[in-house]
Formats: structure tokens, sequence, C-alpha cells
């Protein structure tokens, strides 16, 4: 029978959920069982695309095309495998579903509740993405706290699927631990609170894992073993870790998936963490560090600055600087100081490579195209990604090809020059006013040219991307624009869309219209992220070595 292990947090949000799956289902796997994890977004939205990035971070985009929750990622890059729409929902999602149904005559005439038919739906999805991957695991994040009232419906399908099938249930708390500054000691109280919120959901944790800046200590560990109804041996310590894909390691050692196993009375089919636990190590021995800046907008939050916005971009520049033996120092800029200060780009000489990652709108769009002058000018390796491969031609177009007012018709519906115009196909939808779910979403194919830096990257003559925009390059400036020197290295198979853009007589400047980031993992760099790293650290040693050079020089004198 196959097995279901639920995932809630308690105490606050981001308490490492998403992790704890990922790497939960890392160990299972790596036992040999077919492991599958879905997530629940306890948001009314359909989907995540029409989300705020700096609200909810990155809408990560499967190979199926749906938007789904950043969650979705990690657990693509921890399986390393694809995880599809089946295997995320939200609130929204699920009630249009019983709507639907319900104007269908589906439930023959009965009258329509929120209990059950809501948690039964929430059921079938959870069901129908075990029977899709035909798993022998079925790991399922439950968004959000316990105790929130958003979440509760989820909790209660957990509840009636642990009452068909005790046996094939298991619940796991991820709960955090303060240490108050002004007592030093580590706090249970809120975990205990957490347990006893859950509780009144009718559900009984198997684990608690106990989160914390430090690891957990024997004291705490019977506190939370006596009040919360877990044995000591089922309170797992889970202290805060220099990279999250140290956290499948860290379970193993503390023996966390054979106890899952031993609850479920199953033994592992082989044990093999081996290439995992390699990565890990190549994490710790990657001390020289390449310098990668990106600019963009999704940063700031009142007085913090987050990244979970650009979340698959981080993670694919330190999958490709580890695969290289280089530590990444990712550095976040602003796009609107580049605008207020024309100066400001100078700070992009302190970097080996400059990414500009996907975004929309107006705000910090001139501020990317001064950063994007300045690399492309002097030397420094770029990549753009999506809106950064349109702002990189629109770039182009003004300051080679000498089109002083090319604009996207994104930004400036009015300019002369519309590099970047409305896909024909969005156009019906944008009058419409039919955003959700409707821009070009998941895998294409692309056709990559003989001779071009991304062909030499690839291996390849066509690929296969994911996407996730309405404008594209417009074919009415394409040979204007090659005349000027920008390279196309790569298009649809019937040759209309332009897909990537390259400069030739440049150490690496490539920009993709699809987001190559969503489909780096960790024991499988993106080939594009490490052609990208390698250039930066050539030019970078080059550049120290000139530097060194002439220090030496005037030593001399």
């Amino acid at each position: 029978m196959p097995k279901f292990i639920f995932v809630v947090g308690g105490v606050m949000s981001g308490v490492g959920k998403g992790a704890a799956v990922a790497s939960i289902g890392c160990i299972l796997q790596s036992y040999g069982y077919r492991v599958t994890a879905v997530k629940i977004d306890p948001y009314v939205n359909v989907d995540a695309g029409t989300m705020n990035p700096i609200e909810h971070g990155e809408v990560f985009v499967t190979d199926d095309g749906d938007e789904t929750d950043q969650d979705i990622g990690n657990y693509e890059r921890f399986l390393n495998e694809n995880i599809y729409s089946v295997n995320y929902m939200t609130t929204g999602r699920v009630y249009q579903t019983v709507i639907e149904r319900e104007r269908n005559l589906e439930y023959g005439g009965r009258c329509v509740e929120v209990v059950p038919h809501v948690p039964e739906e929430v059921i079938r999805r959870i069901k129908e993405a075990q029977r899709q991957a035909k798993a022998d695991f079925t790991i399922v994040e439950v968004g959000g706290t316990v105790g929130e009232y958003q979440n509760v419906l989820f909790l209660e399908a957990a509840r009636m699927i642990h009452l068909e099938s005790p046996k094939d249930v298991m619940f796991v708390l991820v709960s955090y631990l303060p240490i108050p500054k002004n007592t030093g000691e580590m706090k249970t109280k809120p975990t205990q609170y957490a347990v006893r919120t859950v509780n009144s959901a009718g559900i009984q944790p198997d684990f608690i894992l106990a989160r914390a800046e430090c690891p957990l200590d024997g004291p705490r560990r019977r506190k939370l073993s006596v009040f919360c109804n877990v044995s000591e041996d089922n309170v797992i310590s889970a202290p805060d870790v220099d990279s999250i894909y140290k956290v499948p390691i860290h379970f193993e050692d503390e023996g966390f998936g054979r106890k899952i196993l031993k609850k479920f009375g199953m033994h592992p089919k082989r044990r093999n963490l081996a290439n995992w636990r390699r990565f890990t190590e190549s994490i710790d021995q990657s001390s020289k560090p390449v310098r990668i800046a990106m600019v963009g907008k999704y940063f700031a939050t009142g007085e913090f600055t987050l990244s979970d916005s650009y979340l698959s971009v981080i993670e694919a520049i330190k999958h490709s600087a580890w695969a290289q033996g280089r530590k990444p120092v990712i550095e976040w800029l602003n796009a609107e100081e580049f605008e207020t200060d024309p100066k400001y780009a100078q700070k992009l000489a302190d970097y080996d490579g400059l990414i500009i990652p996907g975004g929309f709108g107006g705000r910090g769009i001139e501020g990317k195209m001064r950063a994007i002058r300045y690399v492309r000018e002097n030397g420094i390796p770029y990549l753009g990604l999506c809106y950064g491969m349109q702002l990189a031609t629109v770039e182009f177009a003004r300051n080679v090809l000498g089109l002083k007012d090319a604009n996207t018709e994104e930004v400036y519906k009015k300019s002369p020059h519309l590099i970047i115009h409305t896909m024909p196909e969005q156009e019906r939808l944008i009058k419409e006013k039919r955003y959700g779910g409707s821009m070009r979403l998941g895998a294409y194919p692309c056709v990559l040219a003989s001779g071009t830096k991304s062909r030499r990257a690839y291996g390849l003559a066509e690929i296969s991307e994911r996407h996730r925009h309405r404008y594209e390059f417009n074919n009415a400036y394409r040979q204007d624009l090659l005349k000027a020197g920008l390279v196309i290295s790569g298009t649809s198979p019937d040759g209309r869309l332009v897909e990537i853009i390259e400069i030739k007589d440049h150490p690496f400047f490539v920009g993709t219209q699809f987001h190559p980031e969503l489909k780096s993992r960790p024991l499988a760099p993106h080939p594009l992220f490490m052609a990208f790293i390698k250039a930066a650290v050539k030019v970078g040693s080059s550049r120290k070595n000139h530097h060194r050079s002439n220090k030496e020089n005037r030593s001399t004198k």
C-alpha cells in the first residue's frame, strides 16, 4: 500500500517545511523507494502566478506549464525529478473544482458542503498525484502554520485520510524553538502549544522536527516528549545549517529515514546517499570565490532584503560554482540605484559576472539597461533571463544599432521602435484581461545554431526549456540587429520565435527568453550556468592577474 507523510508547520512561517519534505524524500529515494511530493498552498489564488513575488517568493514553472510555489522547485532539485501540476494545489484551485463539479451535477443533487466535500477533493488530488507518480511514498506539505484558519480544511483532509488508513499515514510537525537573547535558553513552550493546536484538529504528530539555531539538548528533548506525547527517539534535532543541501545528510545521521520506515514496518531496499554526500563535501571544499552581481527589483520589503523572489537563479549559480570548485559570492543590487546615480554602474567592475533575472513592469528597467550596457562594453560576463534577454536586446538596439527610442511594448507602447512586442496569441488575452495562467508557460523546444556559445554549452542541436512570458523579440527588427552584430543562437523549431541572443566578440554575453534556472539540479547543474560561471572565473582571474602585474610593475619603478 502507498504511504502518505503529512508535514505541517508550527510557531511561525518559513520554518523549513519545504526543506524537510525535500530532504525526507531524498533519503527515502536513496533507500530505493519511489517518492513524490505535494504542496498545498492555503491561498484563494488559483495558482502562484498572480502572487506578489516579494510577499510569496518565486513563481516556479513546471514542465507542463503550471505556475507553482517555490517549494516545488526544491522538490525537483532534491529528488532530481520533474514535478507536475497535479502535485500542486491551492484553496482557490480546490474550491474551483468543487464548484465546477456542483455545476455539472456530479454530486447527484446532494447539498454540497465545505465538510466533507472540500477535504474529499483535497484527498482525491493527493491520491491522484501518488497514482501518476506510482509513488511508494507521497510527502504532503501543508502550507501555513497550524492554528491559522486558512489551512484547517487541509488538516481535516489529513485527518480523514489517516482515519481511512491509519497504518499508511504519518504526521511530521516542523516547529521552531526560539532562544530569546535576554534568557539565553531554548524555549519549548511555543512548540507545545503548536502540538496542542494540531491535536485539536484530530492529529497527533508522529515526529517533531525541532528547528532552532543550535542542536536540541537532552532536557529540551525530554520536555517535548512528555508534553507533546512523542517518544524521545522521534524528536529530531534540526539546527540551522550553512546550506540547505546538508539537511538530508543531517537527517540521515540522526537516523530519521530509518525511523520513518520502522514506523511503517518497512526496511531500506538499499542505502546510497554517496553522491549526495560527495556533493555536500564539494560545497565545503569550494573556497576560491566567484563574485556574481544580480540586478533586480524584487528585493526590498520594508527594512529587509529578501532573496526568495529569485530562488532558482540563486541555486543555479551555486550548483554551477560548486561544480567548478568555486565559492559563489552573490550580491543583490537594486536596479533603481543605477537610475538615480549614473556612476553606480561602475560598481560592476568589482564583479566577475552579472545576471539580470526575469521580471515584469517598468520600474527599474532603465537601471537594468545601464548595468547591461556597462558589462557589454567592459567585457564582463552577462546572463540575461527572460526580461534580462529582452532588455539586453533593447539596450543593443539603442546603443549599437542607434535606435535611441527603442523600447519594449510592456513598458512604453508608444515607442516608434518596439524591439520587444506582444506575442500575437497574447493580444486577445490582455484585451480581455485574462491574466491568470495565460502566459506562454511550460517547456518548449529550441533549436541551437552551430558555432555559438549556447550550442557549445549544451552540446546539443535541440533542447527543451521552460517559459513564462507574454512578450517576444520583434522580428521586424531582426535583420537590422543581425547586421549590427547581434547573434541569434536559438529559435523555436519554426524559426519564428527568438529564444537566445548572444554577442560574438565578448567573453560571455547571452540572453535567454526561457528560464534555464528552473532546470538546474545540484547533481546536474544547468549547462548555460556552467558556461557563464566558467567565463566569470576566467575573466575574474585575468583581471586579478592584470592588477597583480600592474602592482609589481609599479613596485619595480
